[in-house]
């Protein structure tokens, strides 16, 4: 996948691959952005705000840019926290020691779920709630759907 304004990295997965089910992609200013549901086992409601270009920081975006990407990130968490039961936590990271592609990990963290209340990286606390993914992945649609209008929005402002 080469970026909008052409960057992009042989090496580099998300810019070959889309790197999970694309939910979402818009351009805004001649800046690509795309938003993706991560296929991590355990954890259904796993998202990733990927920056078309091949950028490792954040500083390495206009000021606009950065606004847009964080309100992209914004857009992604509110649509997360109307999910029934509510999460404990919304999960907020952006790492890039092993993709240095600037993306944001968004992801739903619920009291019952393997890992809480350490990261989703580290070892799990307890076997998986099969009950609790099953409900997550069948609100997924609707929550997407919120996505969608919040970030069409945006990219239309």
């Amino acid at each position: 996948m080469t970026a909008a304004n052409g960057n992009s990295d042989s090496d580099c997965p998300l810019c070959q691959t889309e790197g999970g089910r694309l939910v979402w992609q818009g351009a805004w200013g001649g800046a690509l952005l795309r938003v993706i549901h991560a296929d991590e086992a355990g954890f259904p409601a796993f998202y990733r705000v990927v920056w078309g270009a091949h950028v490792a920081e954040l500083s390495d975006l206009s000021e606009s840019e950065r606004q847009w990407c964080m309100d992209a990130v914004m857009a992604v968490e509110l649509a997360l926290r109307a999910l029934e039961p509510a999460p404990a936590k919304i999960n907020l990271a952006t790492l890039g020691n092993m993709v240095p592609h600037l993306h944001w990990h968004v992801i739903a963290r619920f009291a019952e779920d393997s890992h809480f209340p350490a990261p989703v990286w580290a070892s799990a606390q307890r076997p998986r709630n099969a009950g609790l993914e099953a409900a997550l992945a069948a609100q997924l649609p609707a929550a997407e759907a919120r996505m969608l209008a919040a970030l069409e929005r945006l990219r239309t402002a």
